[in-house]
């Protein structure tokens, strides 16, 4: 017992002593004091774009955009998108690197079972023993020598500096800003899906208009032939009218091609093979844009996941340099065993002559490679500084991303209020110059003039509406909404 106090007491002194060196050693150290990250935002967007407490950011993607054929793609999206599943790997392999490093700082306790044999030469220190020493009265050491072992070893290392606690950490702010980058990731794919399908519908009402003229000015050229029979109008109209007819017919098998297209882009973010694409086109043209809210510019850095993902990133990246340091202080180790140790199976638990233990602690203290540990060091301190600055970048693209799409919004409502006052001329324009034709009071090309110019501008009217869903999806994406 006596001996056993004084074999710990020694290595009490040994530790403290080690302490002692190592606080030494780590006040040669080099500082490098990590970068501060700038994330005060202004109190309002801008003096055109006032926010206040409400958000949409805040609001169910479901009840942000109201139709159900979207909100059954975006579901079915959430589960078979590829590049979504693929990303939830990543997160697995995030939470098992949490795993890990919380397993570097716990005691690591084994269990053995050995066997082997041993010769020592006569002219040795244990040969010479072996030689002039009986086990037993009669009874010669066995030569070779058998030994066999079974026990539990165990090693701990030291956590002082809380060095691996600090990596523990970092990978824990890893981990959750890989889910954040999941976040992120629903963010862009519930937007580009609801940009793809009104996008669709827009076609969709492009090709109905064209069906639509293609019928008015097929009738409208048989008019011209006939009149042209009556010696009214020359070949040359009837010629005109015809170019006009098949080049519309043209257009609608162009703007098919670009539904095709558009609905296999959809397919491929919903994760399945072609098929039938439901969607509502009737309401097109009565969507609105009128519902967005934006909120306070400080609501960013709650709802944004790009911005919680750089946060968590610069997190880790201040973790990382804490653990960087924590390398120039010494190491410490205490490693034991326990168990049975005998030269012949049958007294291998025979206590307590077969038992053996053991106790032993070390320190290990850097000294020739520190230029090794100081560029890890300088390496994790740049790393922070680049978090910092993609931190801060984060942020100003994501209020810049704010203030443009809610003036786009406000400008092509504007822009779609006019337009739509313009086709509405020109279409009462197009029936007037054709009672004119047909009176002989105007010429066919102010006919054909007239209905070109109408069809550009209601093709132009859906391409507005079609912009204006474009920026209500982008600024429901811009402040945060579509992950939660």
């Amino acid at each position: 017992m006596k001996v056993e106090m004084k074999i710990y007491k020694i290595m009490y002194y040994k530790i403290l002593g080690s302490l002692l060196i190592g606080a030494s050693i780590g006040g040669c150290t080099p500082e490098l004091a990590p970068k501060v990250a700038n994330s005060t935002v202004p109190i309002e967007f801008n003096s055109k774009v006032q926010g206040d407490s409400l958000n949409s950011a805040n609001i169910n993607w479901k009840e942000f955009f109201g139709d159900e054929y979207l909100a059954s793609m975006i579901d079915t999206a959430l589960k078979y998108n590829q590049e979504l599943n693929l990303f939830m790997q990543e997160i697995k392999i995030a939470e098992a690197e949490v795993k890990a490093r919380k397993g570097e700082y716990l005691p690591s306790v084994n269990a053995g079972l050995g066997a082997g044999f041993e010769k020592s030469g006569q002219y040795t220190r244990a040969g010479a023993v072996e030689e002039n020493l009986e086990i037993r009265p009669g009874t010669e050491f066995p030569e070779p020598l058998p030994d066999y072992q079974l026990g539990l070893y165990a090693s701990w290392e030291l956590d002082v500096w809380k060095k691996l606690r600090n990596a523990k950490k970092a990978s824990m702010m890893r981990y959750l800003s890989s889910i954040e980058g999941r976040n992120f990731l629903v963010t862009n794919l519930v937007a580009e899906i609801a940009s793809t399908y009104y996008e669709l519908i827009a076609l969709d009402n492009e090709l109905s208009i064209i069906q639509q003229n293609i019928v008015v000015q097929s009738q409208a050229m048989e008019i011209v032939k006939l009149q042209k029979a009556a010696a009214r109008v020359t070949e040359l109209a009837v010629k005109r009218f015809e170019a006009q007819v098949t080049g519309i017919k043209s257009l609608e098998f162009e703007v098919k091609q670009e539904i095709i297209e558009t609905e296999n882009r959809l397919h491929f973010l919903i994760g399945r093979y072609p098929g039938v694409v439901s969607r509502n086109s009737a309401s097109f043209e009565a969507l609105t844009t009128d519902s967005v809210l934006i909120g306070l510019p400080s609501d960013l850095l709650l709802n944004r996941p790009d911005i919680r993902k750089a946060e968590l990133e610069l997190q880790a990246a201040n973790l990382d340099i804490k653990a960087a340091r924590a390398n120039f202080y010494p190491s410490f180790r205490i490693t034991s065993g326990l168990g049975f140790q005998a030269f012949n199976p049958a007294y291998l638990l025979t206590t307590p002559e077969s038992m053996m233990y053991s106790l032993a602690g070390d320190m290990v203290a850097p000294l020739v490679n520190r230029n090794a540990i100081k560029a890890v060091y300088q390496s994790a301190s740049a790393r922070q500084i680049q978090t910092v600055y993609d931190y801060e970048r984060s942020i100003l693209n994501a209020y810049l991303e704010v203030v443009s799409q809610s003036s786009k919004i406000e400008n092509l409502g504007k822009s779609y209020e006019l337009k739509a006052q313009q086709v509405d001329a020109l279409i009462t324009s197009v029936d007037i110059s054709a009672n004119l034709f047909r009176s002989a009071r105007a010429d066919y090309m102010e006919v054909l003039l007239t209905q070109r110019e109408a069809l550009e501008a209601r093709f132009e009217l859906i391409d507005l509406k079609m912009k204006q869903m474009e920026a209500r999806v982008n600024i429901y994406r811009s402040l945060g909404g579509g992950w939660q």
